[in-house]
């Protein structure tokens, strides 16, 4: 939805706290801006009111009991900040406060009020969601709504793309739109990735940079890319078609021990290819890895894919960009990444193919991305503990102790295929 393109500040008194809210947010919205700030900043808090610095403002604040004389400082500063017709839509996060608290801060201008003590990742998300929704449906000046009906084909139902017929949706995310469609130009079905975010200028041409990358890779396991362009605002990138499906689908209906030994080593020398041509993918799970006839695997969305010898930390801009589940410690960390980063994000999917679970789940993003960190993985049953010093290597906190490349992942994966479970450390 839109609010994924918003920027979102965090006004929240513990150092420790808004740290927590941020990494969700940028968990929940990728391409949000995600800022943060102390209410004793006086100067900083004064110009919330005029909507310039952000669209959406979750404010945590003492709401009292709803008893006292007056109202309490979590409503004087909601009224304060909702003083102006442009300011940001506003979640209201509870230290204290009760069913009356709730309702006076509403009335002085909360889009939403959640208690503290009761906030969830989901309900934050759905808060906010709401309070977009609701912003988009304000009236606009007649400019404004000129421009959201020349610019939004998303908010109608299917785009309009030259050139391509549309079929059917495919997949959808925050971000973006798969669809099925036939290509007028090459006569055969194309899978046509539409962006929901207008593309204002070239910085923001996502698809753009994950056309680059892929052009930079010519081999079957990696998907073809046949064009790229913008129609009335929005990127769309036309690639190819798996009616095959993906390996997400693929494990739903279950796969075997030696399936998965096979799965894991095509994924390894897709991967060696990526990073041979100096990218890493940086974003490897199950829906990510298209099959073709026979099994035999292609990655996908390589929007988050970067070179290797740029000095890039996974958390730059503030945001942490990939699936929590799949994050290796080093990325979950922030820190620099490189080809053994994408081995272990292999590991969790080989682990997950084993025995049909992730091998660290949580009740939320933070939760998971702290056992990336510091948990062992969980002991594989006594019927395939042949795979387990494999796993023990592709999952290790220290990238040191993995596999050094692709390459001795194949040569591990070769051995233990023709020797049986437990060669893998011999041929590493």
């Amino acid at each position: 939805m839109s609010s994924a393109a918003q920027r979102i500040l965090i006004v929240e008194r513990d150092t420790k706290y808004r740290e927590w809210l941020r990494l969700h947010l940028s968990i929940l919205y990728p391409q949000a801006a995600i800022g943060t700030l102390d209410p004793e900043d006086s100067h900083a808090m004064t110009g919330l009111a005029t909507g310039r610095a952000c669209e959406g403002l979750i404010l945590s604040a003492d709401f009292g009991e709803g008893v006292e004389p007056g109202e309490s400082e979590g409503v004087k500063l909601v009224r304060a900040l909702r003083s102006s017709d442009t300011a940001p839509v506003l979640v209201a996060l509870a230290e204290r406060g009760n069913e009356l608290t709730a309702i006076q801060a509403l009335r002085a201008g909360a889009a939403d009020y959640l208690p503290k003590r009761l906030l969830t990742p989901s309900r934050l998300k759905s808060a906010l969601d709401r309070a977009f929704v609701a912003l988009e449906r304000k009236p606009a000046s007649a400019p404004a709504q000129l421009k959201r009906r020349a610019t939004a084909p998303l908010a109608t139902g299917e785009p309009v793309i030259s050139g391509y017929e549309i079929v059917r949706t495919l997949s959808e995310s925050e971000k973006a739109v798969v669809y099925l469609a036939e290509s007028r130009a090459l006569g055969t079905e194309v899978a046509l990735k539409v962006s929901k975010i207008p593309c204002e200028d070239r910085a923001k041409q996502a698809l753009a940079r994950e056309y680059q990358a892929i052009l930079a890779v010519h081999d079957p396991a990696v998907v073809r890319i046949f064009d790229h362009g913008i129609e009335d605002g929005y990127e769309y990138l036309a690639m190819e078609y798996f009616p095959h499906g993906d390996l997400k689908a693929r494990m739903q209906v279950g796969v075997t021990e030696s399936e998965a030994l096979r799965f894991l080593e095509k994924i390894g020398a897709a991967l060696a290819v990526v990073h041979r041509a100096g990218l890493l993918h940086r974003d490897l799970k199950p829906p990510n890895v298209m099959l073709r006839d026979g099994d035999n695997v292609v990655l996908i969305d390589f929007g988050l894919a970067r070179l290797l010898d740029v000095s890039h930390r996974s958390t730059y801009t503030g945001v942490l960009r990939g699936s929590p589940y799949y994050m290796s410690p080093e990325q979950a960390l922030g820190e620099k990444l490189d080809p053994r980063s994408d081995l272990y994000s292999l590991g969790v999917i080989f682990h997950e193919m084993l025995t049909g679970r992730k091998p660290f789940m949580g009740n939320s993003a933070m939760e998971v991305l702290q056992q990336h960190v510091n948990a062992a993985p969980p002991r594989l049953p006594p019927s395939l503990s042949g795979y387990a010093e494999l796993l023990a290597r592709l999952l290790a906190k220290r990238r040191e102790d993995r596999f050094a490349s692709a390459a001795d992942l194949i040569a591990a994966c070769v051995a233990l295929r023709h020797g049986g479970p437990g060669r893998a450390q011999t041929a590493a």
